[in-house]
């Protein structure tokens, strides 16, 4: 008899099998991959053993270079050398405010395109090489075809930098399986080390301070749960912006304004090692324009400050906005080459008032959470562990008089659906926009907008009848689409949001920001706009009533009627709340005589010609 071998859900078809699966982080200035082999999380190496990838592309005119490869190119042809892609991802031509040397083509509000040796390239363009690379690492170190990836992406990264990530690495050929949050994937590889049968919860700050971007993410682990309770950051900080502030130190110490391209390429190299070489040395000298700068460690902290600043407080945001106090941290973990800094580790402990988790090698953390991520996807564990990832802002969308209505709330765990109904605002309306938005304030216009799509028909009734459900799904990869339906007919409309840019840092942190600072301000401008709607519609049906039964009215009545709108009206101009209310009050005291007049005349009509005897026999 014919042995049959049954597969468990999400499992693969051969379950004697062990499909491969890798993690990746594409980080801003090195990539690495890894894989779970025998039980054990480990990072591959290249056929010179070197784990880490340089995020660099070299366009010469007749061959493209890679990494290492590519690294010399960086001073020698920097117009070509394209480093630090991740910064461009996702973001408008506008948003790019950083110096750089490349020629950038392309609308002010698109992403940019590179002007190269080999024509131009798009940021998805070079990361899908990068990607490759890591692709091609992966398969021959393990002598087999990759069938799945999970990749990761800043915890800050929105909409559009999360599809643009998603693009290049479908461009590379991979299989992604997940886009999983930087700090999450470290907090998956720490979570080897934990007992998930403690019976008390444990709540962790992943502090991660990339080449390019800060994120922090506050974790609660709980008996094999990793949920993310807030999560905050930057998309433009990290170890570029601290070598950029040693290059502003160092062209003030020469007395120098400005820096070519290719000096300032030299200029960024002498400050990167310079910051390295000061997590083991005292100070360091640094060969620049044929003079010699010496920089100790106290005044490598003073040129740094600020951006450390930064960190630390977007960290005291994130325990605000998760409920917690210092003392509820058991650990702060450390991800990322930027904290192999000692500043950046004296500025942790000192805030955190302990000794901060770095066991596992910070560039190597996120890409083995994302193998151990990976090896669950594809099949090949039993691993019961849950994982919640959140949304980094509220998302909803624009209501009458330009008011938000948030369908999901910032820090909401995903994948998540949100469904709830509206109405028509006309009679016979039969189209309705659907205006999504992201951001904390209670106006549209203090709002970003994503994206916009109809409702087409919209079988036509008076207004208020019509119901109309809006569903908003942010997938596990936090990828957002809307849809719309008309309960009554069917008739239904989408939009998967895909802008054609991301947020800039500033717009991030003002999104953020100005929920908190204008709270109040917005709890007013919502009342002055909900009590503003309210006396348009008490108008607009009272215009409707007067185009049928105006007669019924004496010229007195008729007068004072008109009076009262037209001071309605007038107080709409203003942002009197208590005078616009006054006036509804006393239109009422028109409009209800009015409509009790209506009322009288349509149940005369209803009962003329009616006996009493009619009544009688009824029963």
């Amino acid at each position: 008899m014919a042995l049959l071998q049954i597969a468990e859900p999400g499992q693969s078809s051969a379950p004697h099998e062990h499909r491969i699966a890798i993690g990746i982080d594409l980080g801003t200035t090195h990539s690495l991959v890894a894989t779970v082999l025998s039980a054990q999380a480990k990072v591959l190496h290249d056929e010179q053993g070197r784990v880490l990838l340089p995020s660099i592309v070299h366009y010469a005119e007749n061959a493209t270079q890679y990494g290492n490869d590519a690294k010399p190119f960086i001073t020698s042809d920097p117009k070509n050398t394209i480093v630090s892609v991740k910064r461009f991802m996702g973001r408008s031509k506008a948003d790019i405010k950083f110096q750089h040397p490349y020629d950038l083509v392309g609308e002010a509000n698109e992403m940019p395109a590179f002007e190269t040796a080999q024509g131009r390239k798009t940021p998805v363009e070079i990361s899908a090489e990068i990607l490759k690379q890591l692709k091609d690492r992966a398969e021959d170190s393990l002598k087999n075809p990759v069938n799945g990836a999970v990749i990761t992406v800043p915890a800050y990264f929105d909409e559009a930098q999360r599809q643009a990530t998603r693009d290049a690495a479908q461009l590379a050929g991979l299989n992604v399986l997940r886009l999983l949050n930087e700090p999450t994937a470290a907090a998956v590889a720490y979570g080897l080390d934990q007992d998930s049968n403690l019976s008390t919860d444990r709540n962790y700050v992943i502090y991660d301070l990339g080449g390019g971007t800060f994120d922090v993410s506050i974790l609660r682990f709980s008996q094999g749960v990793f949920e993310v309770l807030a999560t905050g950051g930057h998309t433009a900080l990290g170890g570029d912006d601290l070598d950029r502030l040693i290059v502003k130190w160092a062209k003030k110490q020469l007395n120098i304004d400005t820096l070519n391209d290719t000096e300032y390429a030299h200029f960024v190299v002498a400050a990167r090692q310079a910051k390295e070489a000061l997590s083991d040395a005292e100070s360091v000298e640094l060969q620049l324009l044929d003079q010699t700068l010496t920089l100790d460690r106290a005044t490598f902290e003073s040129i740094i400050q600020v951006a450390l600043d930064k960190t630390i407080s977007v960290c005291k945001r994130v325990l605000r906005d998760a409920k917690l106090e210092l003392t509820d941290i058991q650990n702060v973990v450390l991800v990322g080459g930027s904290t192999r800094s000692y500043a950046v580790q004296k500025a942790v402990r000192e805030v955190f008032n302990q000794e901060p988790l770095c066991t596992i090698n910070p560039d190597e953390v996120v890409a083995i959470g994302a193998s151990i991520t990976a090896n669950q996807l594809i099949g090949n564990t039993k691993d019961g562990s849950l994982l919640l990832d959140v949304t980094p802002l509220s998302l909803g969308l624009e209501t009458m008089g330009g008011l938000v209505e948030r369908l999901i709330s910032r820090n909401t765990a995903i994948p998540v659906a949100r469904r709830q109904e509206f109405t028509t605002y006309q009679d016979g309306q039969t189209a309705m926009l659907i205006h999504v938005v992201q951001g904390e304030r209670d106006l549209v216009e203090h709002c970003r907008s994503l994206g916009r799509f109809v409702l087409h028909g919209i079988p036509p009734m008076t207004a208020g009848q019509a119901r109309i459900e809006v569903t908003f799904q942010v997938d596990a990869d936090g990828l957002l689409s809307v849809s719309a339906k008309e309960t009554t007919s069917g008739v239904s409309a989408h939009i998967d949001i895909k802008p054609s840019y991301g947020l800039s840092s500033e717009d991030t942190e003002r999104l953020l920001l100005d929920g908190f600072k204008y709270a109040e301000e917005d709890k007013h401008l919502r009342h002055l706009q909900e009590t503003k709607v309210e006396a348009q519609r008490e108008l607009e049906a009272l215009e409707q009533a007067l185009k049928v039964d105006a007669q019924l009215l004496s010229t007195e009545q008729l007068d004072a009627l008109n009076g009262a709108k037209t001071h309605l009206y007038s107080q709409l101009e203003t942002t009197d709340i208590q005078a616009i209310e006054q006036a509804i009050e006393q239109l009422k005291i028109h409009s209800d005589a009015f409509a009790a007049l209506r009322m009288n005349q349509h149940i005369d009509a209803a009962l003329k010609g009616t006996k009493l005897d009619d009544w009688s026999n009824s029963n």
